[in-house]
């Protein structure tokens, strides 16, 4: 028996989607779900991609759970390797005031409770916007970050 023949052009996009319950255990999973999908795709647990990318799936997965739930309805989660960065998408189905758009975003006053999501995916992402669902209802938040060579431990991004 032989191994089939090797693919003339290398694979330069993976995707990982999934469909997850709009509760805070569907937002848990989502970021343990990316974090292993990113280490299998060579991004290590502990590296500056991996722990962002983490923290804006966590925040995302919270806001469509906290704000986009609609019962019954689950929110989707796709992440996608393409050549020079990683885009994270988390859609959900409510209708209603899309989110402040990049750039947009206000810090919460320093006792406020929430708020804080969108300040950290601004920070975090090197880019990011929100565009309504395609079919509606719904929206959706793409978020993504740029691979800068060899991912080591994390370090403090500058």
């Amino acid at each position: 028996m032989t191994a089939p023949p090797s693919p003339q052009h290398p694979v330069t996009v993976r995707v990982f989607t999934q469909r997850l319950s709009a509760t805070p255990r569907g937002a848990r999973l989502a970021r343990y779900l990316v974090l292993n999908q990113l280490h299998s795709w060579g991004i290590p647990h502990g590296t500056e991609t991996s722990d962002a990318l983490g923290l804006i799936v966590a925040e995302l997965a919270a806001n469509a759970v906290t704000h986009g739930r609609v019962p019954g309805r689950d929110f989707e989660l796709r992440l996608s390797l393409v050549p020079g960065s990683v885009r994270v998408e988390v859609t959900d189905t409510r209708t209603g005031p899309l989110p402040p758009a990049p750039g947009t975003v206000r810090p919460p006053q320093p006792l406020d409770e929430t708020g804080h999501g969108l300040v950290l995916v601004d920070a975090l992402a090197d880019r990011w916007e929100v565009l309504d669902r395609e079919p509606p209802p719904g929206k959706t938040v793409r978020a993504e970050i740029d691979l800068r060579g060899a991912q080591g431990p994390a370090t403090a991004r500058t």
